[in-house]
Parts: structure tokens; sequence; C-alpha cells
């Protein structure tokens, strides 16, 4: 009786794709904390700019809560249909 599974992914796979959707976790933070920073500093304009910072804030957290969801159900074993 063999633990390993069947259909058995190499290493490298695994691990790129762990890397992907922690990558992609950071980067829509990054871009969340560059849209809070142009809407509350006077970079852009004095007072801040909300018309800006708001929505790639929002943009960043979707990236970071949503992208690696969608991710992983892609890279899901066995694939659902």
């Amino acid at each position: 009786m063999s633990l390993e599974p069947k259909n058995p992914m190499d290493e490298a796979t695994w691990r790129s794709r762990f890397i992907m959707i922690n990558l992609t976790r950071i980067g829509g933070t990054a871009v969340a904390l560059l849209g809070l920073y142009l809407w509350h500093s006077d970079h852009l304009r004095e007072g801040g700019a909300m018309e800006v910072g708001l929505p790639i804030a929002l943009l960043g957290i979707a990236i970071s809560f949503l992208v690696p969801r969608l991710l992983a159900r892609k890279w899901r074993t066995p694939p659902e249909q």
C-alpha cells in the first residue's frame, strides 16, 4: 500500500504554483497599499486624491483575495467538471 498519489506532480510544478499564489497575494497587497498612499498623501494633490486612490486600493484587495482562489481552483487535482 503506497501513500503516493496516482498522478504525482513533480516538485518543481507544485513549488512554482505555490510561489505564484503567494506572489499574487503579495502583489495585491502592494497595489492596495499604493492606492491607500495615493488616497491619503499629498503626492498627487493637496489633501489626497480619493478618486484615484480608492479604486486602486479596491483593485489591490480584490487581487489579493480573489485571484489566489481562482488559481487554486484552476490547478486543483482532480479538476472539477
